[in-house]
């Protein structure tokens, strides 16, 4: 971080080693009532129906396994051990506001942990219930 000088260099960085995650386009606001968005800049994050389970750990705390996320972007592949063991996984980004909000699992190394794979993690300390549900 010292050699590019500020947290803001630090993102444009990132924001060009990103690739869009889905093939909606950026900004798509998703319709419905039950909607998470970047707790950011609001931008809609996913459908609370495809949470597949809300029984996981991210960096900041509790986090959810989604089938399915939209204005987001990805960072590089790289291996992270993590809870449940070795994982092959891309950082998740909003597209919006480059905000960390997870990371997509690429591969499981684990048998028992495949079911994870093309999945997301979005951590709920960055993202807000759209609509005031809960």
């Amino acid at each position: 971080l010292a050699q590019h000088g500020s947290r803001a260099t630090l993102r444009s960085l990132r924001r060009e080693q990103h690739i869009t995650a889905m093939s909606s386009p950026p900004s798509t606001n998703l319709t419905g009532s039950r909607i998470y968005s970047c707790s950011v800049c609001r931008s809609h994050s996913a459908y609370h129906d495809d949470i597949v389970s809300k029984a996981f750990q991210g960096r900041h705390g509790r986090a959810y396994l989604f089938n399915d996320v939209s204005n987001v972007t990805l960072g590089g592949k790289e291996d992270r051990l993590l809870i449940t063991g070795l994982h092959t996984v891309r950082d998740l980004f909003c597209a919006s506001c480059s905000s960390l909000l997870g990371w997509k699992y690429e591969m499981a190394y684990e048998a028992s942990q495949k079911y994870k794979e093309g999945k997301f993690i979005v951590e709920k300390a960055m993202v807000l219930h759209e609509g005031g549900w809960r």
